[in-house]
């Protein structure tokens, strides 16, 4: 393979990466987004062309020539924050790790290390390839240099060879040092010649080649000719200086003084016991399967798999014979806690067939018992499974405790799981697999899946998931040796999680809310998501085939109304036809990497502009509602009982509250029939009916609680339309002048208070004009100072401690609360405000659930808990029983905890979720 060199423009990708990237945070608050997405460029580029030479140039802080010659050169740069600089040096250190060279000049910019690298290179006959973020360096292109810089994000790239360059400037590459010159650089403050811009610039040098011909043909003679206008030829003799000084500023020094040698740039393994546990530090463990390993071997060939970081001594035993299965019991007895892992031919656990089970009581010790087709050992097991007395660990214990069941054992005593606790710990993030923990936490690179089974076939986002369909084999195909090692790592690092995190969890003041809400919560799902709840497909078929028509019918209006046929799932379709077609105005529009946003929330900002943008959010709605649920939903659905079971994840959302996913029961639109439909289709069993339990504004009631806001607190106290009473007290007049539009304003300040929503957000939400939302607003806290005064207080404690937390002690850390980042800063005091409320309401359901489920058997043992939405519990309840089961469920849930602000829960029933009607309590 022929030698290719590499050189980064360090300063480019990094500033790309900054902008390009979210803002990306450690758990100690500190921003790595430009080292990631610095190093996602690297590992894609290192992959794409292969090279076997590679370096990296950066800016050193410092005057460089060109501003001794031009003071002004780069003066109207706006200096990006602190936060993005003080990556730099980290970036740095990883690339040390990684053995790739960084070189810098003092004096020199980065683009002219990077030109003299490129000039030796080409006279070494080295091809190379430039890697940047901006187009300066296209000058130095030619038959051995070419450039690749990002196109589009971080992803896109492009490569300009002497070709290219003709084909999007008309010139050729050492002609844009000149073109250069004489159109400026506004990002540099290049001046140019005032005046001149692209096209003519591109005419003038296509014409005369350099600048010193250029003014050579217009001293001498006084004529013009084209492109030459008399004045044209008048403003390049007035501002011929500049010309020239923008010529010096623009070309990039090919002879920087510095000692390198080409061999120096030869790539090399990495220093893996540098470079994991610094990216263990960053917890960058998704770069772990991109590294570039073995490059002195292969010579820049990437390997297939990466090589496994820790070298840890350890035991872990096969329990596959009857002899061995006696000792390994007789161990296991005498164990007051131990650690277990279950491995299956599947992921559904409703479904599967379990195939072993991992054992682990002491780090780096582990057993793998193989249980299929051995139904004593299972027997064996059962009594020590349901003893309560012995505790029991893992890692997403929920999962297993449903094999296990669905295996015919009970689990008791389950008293931990490091999963969850992880998700306390750091509840911002959603990195808390067994994986990514051993990684951050030990800098050990646990043994992918996909190494037994291999990987999966792509399927559609959105679809579900099928047994058998993933195109991976069964854990039943792989060696029963490596399923020993595979499980029993897992088992002894949830063993070694579970000893660093406890006391975490301690420290922290965690420790109550795993013990009291997180770990009693678990068997509360397990009996939700085996309950499941049952589907009519026939109502499902209607609802679609209804949904499908409407769907027809809107796309002929839409189309009607944009005179001419789109496709409306189109951004960049629809973006045509609204913005440029229509001409509807973009005022206050966000914009995206490829334009203007055509989201529904951009899109409700202009619904009033055109009845078109009413009749294409509902468009949309309805697609996504046919894709997501009428299409999906009967995949999922058990083909014998019609009951799903959707799995409820607890370690997911920041704020607390459970989420739900294949299928997402807790997105179900509310506002369409077509979704009501889909509502409906979930029915109760014969002889059973649905109960929902909804708590009534608990997050508002929290609020004045939080706040100790006495006119909130009254108004709730009265039993008072807690809306109609705030519009009425904004207002000034009595509630029953309250028009729909006046409580609905106050709706949305009520609710938007909670999301620390502005001016600007109320107007897009209610319609009212940004100037009319501003006063509104004022009113409002002028009305209630104490919600007001307890938000910028909840502000400024956040700041001090670094973090907020619930009623309950869960805690959220913000340390970005303090960033030099303005949105950075924003977004963590909405945070800020936000988390308390939807946390302590969360924690509220959660302890109700937990109180619901324990006491449920006795008044109704046949009744059961299915469904668990936003601030709403959905029980499966004998038609017979439904008032007594009614009466337990709103006492328990009012009486979970005692807010300054009464509780009130709300009480209905109905055949279907989607016909429930007021149940009298």
């Amino acid at each position: 393979m022929a030698n290719k060199l590499i050189v980064i423009d360090g300063n480019a990708l990094v500033h790309r990466a900054w902008h390009a990237l979210p803002p990306l945070q450690t758990k100690s608050g500190q921003l790595v987004n430009a080292v990631y997405g610095f190093l996602l460029v690297f590992f894609k580029v290192l992959k794409d062309i292969k090279p076997t030479h590679c370096v990296v140039a950066f800016d050193l802080k410092g005057p460089t020539f060109r501003h001794e010659a031009f003071e002004a050169y780069k003066a109207t740069r706006v200096k990006q924050p602190d936060e993005l600089y003080e990556q730099i040096p980290i970036l740095k250190k990883v690339l040390a790790a990684l053995r790739v060279p960084v070189v810098e000049a003092q004096g020199y910019e980065a683009d002219d290390v990077i030109g003299t690298i490129a000039s030796r290179a080409e006279q070494a006959q080295l091809s190379t390839v430039i890697v940047t973020g901006d187009l300066d360096t296209l000058q130095l292109v030619s038959d051995h240099v070419a450039v690749c810089t990002l196109k589009k994000g971080l992803s896109d790239t492009i490569i300009y060879d002497a070709v290219a360059v003709k084909a999007r400037y008309g010139l050729p590459p050492q002609a844009l040092v000149e073109y250069r010159a004489l159109r400026g650089d506004p990002s540099d403050n290049i001046p140019g010649v005032k005046g001149i811009g692209e096209k003519t610039a591109a005419l003038l040098i296509q014409k005369y080649g350099t600048i010193a011909k250029l003014y050579q043909a217009l001293e001498r003679s006084p004529k013009v000719t084209s492109p030459l206008t008399p004045r044209l030829r008048e403003m390049l003799l007035a501002h011929k200086s500049e010309a020239m000084m923008s010529r010096q500023l623009s070309e990039i020094v090919r002879e920087v003084p510095i000692s390198i040698s080409l061999d120096d740039f030869v790539r090399r393994d990495p220093d893996e016991a540098t470079l994991v546990p610094l990216l263990q530090s960053l917890e960058f463990k998704s770069l772990l399967s991109k590294l570039p390993v073995k490059t002195e071997a292969s010579h820049g060939q990437q390997p297939s798999e990466p090589a496994r970081a820790s070298k840890d001594k350890h035991a872990y035993r096969l329990v596959d014979d009857d002899a061995g299965f006696k000792k390994f019991i007789s161990k296991l007895q005498s164990q007051p806690c131990f650690v277990f892992d279950t491995e299956t031919t599947g992921l559904n656990p409703f479904t599967v067939d379990l195939l072993g089970i991992s054992f682990c009581w002491k780090s780096r010790e582990a057993y793998y018992v193989v249980t299929d087709s051995h139904p004593q050992r299972l027997e064996n097991l059962r009594p020590i499974f349901a003893d309560a007395a012995i505790k029991k660990w893992g890692h997403n214990t929920k999962y297993d405790i449903e094999v296990l069941n669905h295996a015919g054992l009970s689990v008791a005593g389950v008293e931990g799981d490091t999963m969850i606790a992880s998700y306390l710990l750091n509840p911002g993030s959603r990195a808390h697999d067994l994986d990514t923990l051993a990684f951050i936490e030990f800098g050990h690179r646990m043994i992918p899946i996909t190494k037994l089974i291999g990987e999966p076939s792509r399927r559609k986002v959105g679809t579900p998931t099928l047994e058998g369909a993933s195109g991976q084999k069964s854990m039943r195909d792989v060696p029963v040796a490596d399923a020993a090692e595979y499980s029993g790592e897992d088992a002894d690092y949830t063993w070694r999680l579970k000893e660093k995190l406890l006391p975490e969890l301690k420290s922290q003041g965690l420790r109550r809310l795993f013990d009291e809400v997180e770990m009693p919560l678990v068997p509360v799902i397990v009996a939700m998501e085996t309950a499941g709840i049952k589907v009519d497909p026939r109502v499902l078929e209607r609802a679609k085939s209804v949904a499908s028509k409407r769907l027809s019918v809107l796309e002929k209006k839409i189309h009607k109304l944009a005179s001419q046929p789109f496709n409306v799932a189109s951004p960049q379709q629809l973006k045509v036809i609204l913005f440029e077609k229509l001409k509807l105005s973009s005022e206050g529009i966000a914009k995206t990497k490829t334009g203007l946003s055509t989201a529904a929330m951009e899109l409700e900002k202009i619904e009033g502009q055109h009845p078109i943008i009413s009749l294409i959010l509902e468009h949309r709605e309805l697609a996504k509602l046919i894709s997501t649920y009428l299409e999906a939903l009967p995949l999922l659905m058990d083909p014998v009982t019609h009951r799903i079971h959707t799995s409820f994840n607890q370690t997911v959302t920041a704020t607390g509250r459970l989420s739900s996913s294949e299928p997402n029961l807790q997105n179900i639109p509310v506002r369409t029939e077509a979704s009501q439909h889909v509502r409906r289709a979930f029915v109760a069993e014969r002889g059973m009916t649905f109960l929902s339990a909804d708590y009534s504004q608990i997050e508002l009631r929290i609020v004045a609680s939080l706040a100790n806001d006495t006119a909130m607190l009254d108004i709730f106290r009265r039993g008072e339309d807690i809306h109609r009473a705030t519009a009425a007290a904004i207002h000034g007049v009595s509630p029953d002048q309250v028009t729909p539009a006046m409580r609905y304003a106050a709706k949305g300040v009520n609710f938007g208070v909670i999301y620390g929503m502005g001016a600007w957000g109320l107007a897009a939400r209610t319609k009212l004009d940004p100037a009319a939302a501003r006063e509104f607003i004022a009113k409002y806290f002028q009305t209630f100072g104490g919600v007001k005064a307890y938000l910028e207080q909840t502000k400024i404690t956040t700041k001090e401690l670094g973090y907020v937390e619930t009623l309950f002690g869960r805690r959220r850390y913000l340390p970005e609360i303090n960033s030099g980042v303005a949105q950075v800063r924003a977004a963590a005091e909405r945070m800020a405000i936000n988390m308390p409320v939807q946390g302590t309401a969360a924690d509220l359901m959660k302890l109700a659930m937990i109180q619901v489920y324990q006491g449920l058997s006795q008044v109704s043992p046949k009744a059961k808990l299915v469904l668990q939405v936003h601030d709403e519990l959905v029980l499966e309840v004998p038609l017979q029983e439904v008032d007594a089961v009614g009466h337990f469920v709103k006492e328990t849930m009012e009486q979970i905890a005692h807010l300054q602000a009464p509780i009130e829960v709300h009480l209905k029933a109905g055949q279907s979720w989607g016909t429930m009607k007021p149940l009298k309590s």
